[in-house]
């Protein structure tokens, strides 16, 4: 009773959190994930810093949009490889896409150029340890929690290390992990597997392919991860497996909306914040403004 008490409230610490003058203010650890998450991962942890938290982001010395804010600290650790290394694996990747469409989603992620990229930036974390200076600094800071983006895989390997809880921020979660994680049932026979293009009330044959293509997963995706899986192994001196990462998470602050899922049984600690998952657009000048109304 006191379980089911405890995880029902989950949902209303988060807002007491957020909410200024309730709490005191607390230190948050932040690994952000490079490129268009980073969009969206900024304007919260703005507005966490005006609200009186304090926040450490760690961010790597090589990065697309990761950039440092005069409101909270941040800490760089170098990487191997420099700007014009990662935008050339990065262009051989996307060229890949358009000469080769992929008939589904597994395929995309086990391609050569798709592990070569990914590899990018799963091996990174190794080099944040590398860094002696940076993991004392960690390890003698007194956080809270630690706010990451689950695809990186970073995030959770240092909660994991330093036995801390974390919240995500995530669109959706790849593979079957964030169910597995979060044990959320997986109903296969009325739940479709994503970017599968089957819709919420399936044939039988549709249902056939889509438990097919959960045991693709079952499969392959340990092969996608096992360069990440490596380095949590090292960095954590012990076997690691998706589910010692996923099964962690104290909250996952889903960036949807619930109208915009299948209909699908989710847990206590997953809360849908809505559809934050873009840089804000800029107003258009007043010559194409009038033009677009027009």
């Amino acid at each position: 009773m006191a379980l089911t008490l405890g995880t029902r409230m989950l949902p209303l610490c988060v807002c007491v959190l957020l909410t200024p003058g309730l709490v005191g203010a607390g230190r948050l650890l932040v690994v952000p994930l490079d490129g268009s998450p980073w969009f969206s991962t900024q304007k919260i942890i703005n507005q966490l810093v005006q609200r009186g938290h304090e926040l450490v982001a760690v961010m790597p010395d090589v990065s697309w949009r990761l950039e440092q804010s005069l409101n909270f600290t941040v800490k760089h650790y170098s990487l191997p490889y420099n700007l014009d290394e990662m935008n050339r694996e990065f262009k051989v990747y996307a060229d890949e896409r358009w000469k080769t469409q992929e008939t589904d989603f597994l395929s995309l992620l086990t391609s050569a150029s798709s592990s070569d990229i990914y590899d990018y930036f799963f091996v990174h974390c190794r080099s944040l340890f590398n860094d002696k200076n940076l993991v004392r600094y960690l390890e003698e800071t007194s956080f809270d929690a630690v706010f990451l983006e689950p695809f990186d895989m970073c995030g959770l390997i240092i909660a994991k290390y330093l036995s801390l809880p974390s919240v995500t921020f995530a669109r959706g979660m790849f593979c079957h992990y964030g169910e597995q994680g979060t044990q959320s049932p997986m109903p296969l026979s009325y739940v479709p597997r994503p970017l599968l293009g089957c819709s919420d009330t399936m044939s039988f044959w549709e249902r056939v392919w889509n438990h097919i293509y959960h045991l693709e997963e079952q499969v392959l995706c340990p092969y996608f991860l096992d360069t990440a899986l490596k380095v949590a192994s090292e960095i954590l001196q012990t076997t690691v497996t998706p589910y010692d990462l996923y099964s962690q998470v104290s909250i996952w602050l889903m960036r949807s909306d619930f109208v915009l899922e299948y209909p699908r049984p989710v847990m206590p600690n997953m809360i849908f914040v809505g559809g934050i998952n873009c840089h804000q657009a800029k107003p258009l000048p007043k010559g194409k403004r009038h033009e677009r109304l027009n």
